[in-house]
């Protein structure tokens, strides 16, 4: 199981960096967009491939944010809750959000399936979109292994303090 957790926290460390290349290149183009379209002609497609960049980067960040706990949590209410409710609220916030990034998952790798079948372009730089899409749908995969991974560590708290108060699981 560490085997697993740190080849997946690897795998988080490369996303994030192909992430921030991805904004990096976000802010190149447009910078080159503004300077050519002063001294020559705009580049061609620039709306298009900067929202495809700015969502797979995005997307790609995601795991690593999770991991690192950067994501806003409700701590003016929860922090108020004894530890074992926390740990309730917890195991439920987890539980969902693993079950509905589960989906998205799913359902970007069917769309992505569907661009591809269909080769699906932008309109006007006439990129394929599906490389996108499937990068995306990785990148929500990673998220659900980092939500699975941190439901576990909750699930395995809750199960070592019911065994220590000697109730039956």
């Amino acid at each position: 199981m560490e085997f697993i957790h740190n080849l997946l926290k690897n795998i988080i460390v490369k996303a994030d960096k192909i992430a921030g290349l991805c904004f990096f290149s976000v802010m190149a183009l447009v910078v080159l967009n503004i300077i050519m379209r002063k001294l020559f002609y705009p580049i061609m497609g620039t709306y298009e491939l900067v929202g495809l960049l700015t969502a797979t980067g995005i997307a790609l960040a995601l795991a690593n944010c999770t991991q690192s706990n950067g994501h806003v949590a409700m701590g003016l209410i929860i922090d108020r809750l004894s530890p074992a409710r926390q740990l309730v609220v917890d195991i439920i916030v987890y539980s969902i959000s693993l079950g509905l990034w589960l989906v998205i998952a799913w359902q970007l790798f069917v769309f992505g399936g569907t661009t591809f079948s269909r080769g699906l372009v932008s309109s006007t730089a006439l990129i394929p979109i599906y490389p996108f899409i499937f990068t995306i749908a990785f990148s929500v995969l990673l998220l659900c292994l980092v939500l699975a991974f941190k439901l576990a560590h909750f699930l395995k708290i809750a199960f070592t303090r019911t065994a220590e108060k000697g109730e039956g699981v």
